[in-house]
């Protein structure tokens, strides 16, 4: 009886230590957790505001520059020949000579081929045989003027006398009135004679302009070379046949000028402005390597075109030695003049966001680190490795090359241990 009275009370002890334990334990947890949110607030935020401020992001910088007077527009194309002609026949026949043939170097006016055309030569015999007649017909209406004349002279005279005659009571007053009318009908006789000589005039002027046209067609029996060029295509030969005014074939040859050529370039928008006739341009082959031919900007539609809005340019090419031919792929480049100036930044300093387009240029801050203005600027255009802008910064300043996404207005930065260096 006394041991399990013995146990029990031990029992009871170890549950009572027990609980004892387990209010500590619970204490100690419940002083950690408040000791822990009152922590962070005081010293970790305390800590890191510093340490933050004191390791500012490094960057890339460069300097922005001044862009030259003029900017150089390079473009790619093929050389044309500044005149092209395809000559077809004006008169029917059939050739009978041929003096070129593709490759001939010609002269304006020289003789490229001859067309017989017996049907028109003899058209134009009988024109000037009418033409003939009708001069001799207006020599004939000529002299019947004459002779109308002086039949109504005669009438004049009579009728003076008869009048005279008839106030004295010699004649009758018939015979008097006979006589006047007399007088009458030979005006009228000699207005008509008149008349029949201008319709003789008319009627040799329009022969005349027959002629004339006859002898232009037959002066097409020769073709002739229209300016100085070189043959390119030649498509008929000795003792074929012709038709006149058919352009709906091939021609009889085509000639093409080439001691000039010319290249269409199309300005784009930015620098149609400011290109003008006479601007010099520099044209490079790949066939001919080392060599630079010099050419002109010649003329320009003026009117932007409205799909592309860019300028049709042409641009004219001396060839004196035939070096050039047409049809070559050449590169042209031009050298215009700027209207205003521009400030070069390379590509990457490009910040462009909800903002609009920006650059992040650096204040010096005096203690060897700079601080960020964000400039709004206006691109002029983009190149290879640069950006030309037409506003927002003059020249000289430090950008940001790369600039991170989380970089803003005003922040503190380092410049980058090469960039260090290099200014």
């Amino acid at each position: 009886m006394a041991d399990r009275d013995s146990s029990a009370a031990g029992e009871a002890g170890r549950a009572a230590s027990h609980g004892r334990l387990w209010i500590a334990l619970l204490a100690l947890a419940g002083a950690g957790l408040l000791g822990y949110r009152h922590w962070p607030e005081q010293s970790r935020a305390a800590s890191s505001e510093p340490a933050a401020a004191a390791k500012p992001p490094a960057v890339r910088v460069a300097r922005a520059g001044r862009a030259s007077d003029t900017f150089s527009l390079t473009q790619t194309g093929t050389t044309q020949a500044f005149d092209t002609a395809g000559l077809y026949p004006r008169a029917t026949g059939y050739i009978v000579e041929r003096k070129v043939d593709i490759g001939t170097h010609v002269k304006k006016g020289d003789l490229l081929f001859r067309i017989s055309a017996p049907d028109l030569d003899q058209q134009l015999v009988q024109a000037q045989s009418q033409a003939l007649q009708l001069q001799a017909a207006l020599i004939q209406a000529r002299a019947m003027v004459d002779q109308a004349e002086a039949n109504r002279h005669l009438a004049d005279v009579t009728n003076r006398r008869t009048a005279t005659l008839a106030g004295t009571g010699v004649e009758t007053r018939q015979n008097a009135d006979t006589s006047q009318a007399g007088v009458l009908a030979q005006t009228a006789n000699v207005d008509a004679a008149k008349a029949a000589v201008k319709v003789a005039e008319a009627n040799i002027a329009a022969q005349e302009a027959q002629v004339a046209r006859l002898k232009v067609l037959t002066g097409f029996e020769e073709i002739r070379a229209p300016f100085d060029g070189v043959v390119t295509t030649r498509n008929n030969d000795v003792g074929d046949a012709v038709t006149a005014d058919t352009n709906t074939g091939a021609p009889l040859l085509t000639l093409a000028r080439d001691d000039v050529l010319r290249m269409a370039v199309n300005v784009p928008l930015y620098a149609a402005d400011d290109v003008r006739d006479g601007l010099d341009a520099r044209v490079e082959v790949a066939q001919i390597p080392g060599r630079v031919f010099p050419g002109k900007v010649s003329r320009s539609s003026t009117t932007l075109l409205s799909t592309a809005r860019t300028l049709a340019t042409q641009v004219d090419l001396p060839n004196p030695d035939g070096t050039l031919r047409a049809g070559l792929y050449i590169t042209v480049t031009l050298e215009i003049p700027r209207s205003s100036p521009a400030v070069t930044v390379p590509n990457e300093a490009l910040i462009f966001d909800q903002h609009g387009t920006r650059v992040a240029m650096i204040e010096p801050a005096g203690d060897g680190t700079g601080v960020v203005r964000m400039r709004p600027v206006t691109i002029f255009r983009q190149t290879r490795t640069l950006l030309e802008l037409r506003d927002g910064l003059n020249g000289g300043e430090r950008v940001v090359v790369g600039p991170p996404a989380s970089l803003r207005d005003g922040d503190r930065v380092v410049l980058h241990p090469e960039d260090k260096a290099g200014a």
